[in-house]
């Protein structure tokens, strides 16, 4: 079934330059919402018990990227789908994290402060994670395509979407709080219903070679998926974390920012044109809905579960 993923490594997927601006757009749009919800004394918090937050940046930023790398030599893809994985393992989680660990009745504090913190890291862990594990996957195939990735452009680009944004949105609650608090739920709101519409967008043109590489590329994602979700649940687990903790960090591994990936795959600045990463979008595209999918089957096992929260 993977042998023919090779052929949609050399697919060009049908995104105009319109399309990607927008694309562009909204990630920023995203992350302005994501900060409307931060404040100083959040972090105070988390700075003074930072245990389980830290647990979780590990399990999303180290452990998820280097077993990413090993189901990567386990099954062997396609070039493209390789790294199309371990660029998303790269990407921080997102807002999907947070609306699904609220339906999980996990820890929506915590869940909120990893995203930000991990949004504000991936300025750094991003293309360094991408960078460390892409080197290591195409040295140790010497039948694949050498493929050089400007550092200080992904830097760039991952800060323009996410640093400037968020700034902007932490100094806007810093001065407008009551403003703030009123466009929060809607923005938030908001931007989730964009984050699906533009998926489902991104499936809409590309229909076609959905239906023709769905198979392989959902079972890729399933299982990769599922070992980002576990990893999270069992790396918390064996520090002996309190479950509603467990079930955010689980979450937060699990749950990653796909739309991002998609945005850094199609910077011909970054990725040139000429290259063949028809995988890498499917698998970030695809993604992007088995992810809430699988986060809401998720939150309807354990919120109907509820534990008591233990120190």
């Amino acid at each position: 079934m993977l042998d023919n993923l090779e052929i949609l490594d050399s697919i060009r997927l049908n995104f105009s330059p319109t399309g990607l601006f927008i694309m562009n757009l909204t990630m920023a749009f995203i992350m302005f919402g994501i900060a409307l919800d931060l404040n100083y004394k959040q972090f105070r918090e988390v700075i003074a018990q930072p245990k389980s937050l830290i647990i979780g940046l590990i399990s999303q930023f180290v452990l998820l990227p280097a077993v990413t790398f090993l189901l990567v030599k386990l099954i062997n893809p396609s070039p493209a789908v390789a790294l199309g994985m371990i660029l998303v393992a790269a990407c921080p989680g997102g807002i999907v994290s947070n609306f699904i660990s609220s339906l999980a009745k996990a820890n929506v504090a915590l869940s909120v402060s990893m995203t930000a913190v991990a949004t504000i890291a991936a300025i750094i862990f991003t293309p360094a994670n991408f960078a460390l594990w892409g080197s290591l996957y195409i040295r140790s195939s010497p039948l694949l395509r050498p493929l050089e990735i400007d550092p200080v452009q992904m830097f760039i680009t991952v800060f323009i979407l996410m640093g400037i944004p968020i700034t902007f949105g932490i100094l806007y609650t810093r001065y407008f709080p009551v403003m703030a608090k009123k466009i929060l739920k809607p923005i938030r709101i908001f931007s989730f219903l964009v984050f699906i519409a533009f998926i489902v967008l991104a499936f809409a043109n590309n229909f076609d070679h959905f239906l023709n590489y769905v198979p392989p590329i959902f079972m890729i994602v399933l299982i990769h998926n599922a070992l980002g979700l576990f990893t999270g649940w069992s790396f918390a687990k064996i520090m002996k974390r309190p479950i509603k903790d467990i079930h955010a960090i689980s979450l937060e591994t699990g749950i990653q920012n796909s739309a991002l990936g998609l945005i850094l795959i199609f910077n011909p600045k970054i990725f040139p044109p000429d290259l063949d990463l028809g995988g890498m979008a499917f698998i970030a595209a695809w993604w992007g809905i088995w992810h809430i999918i699988s986060g809401l089957i998720l939150a309807g096992f354990w919120s109907q579960r509820p534990a008591p929260q233990v120190t």
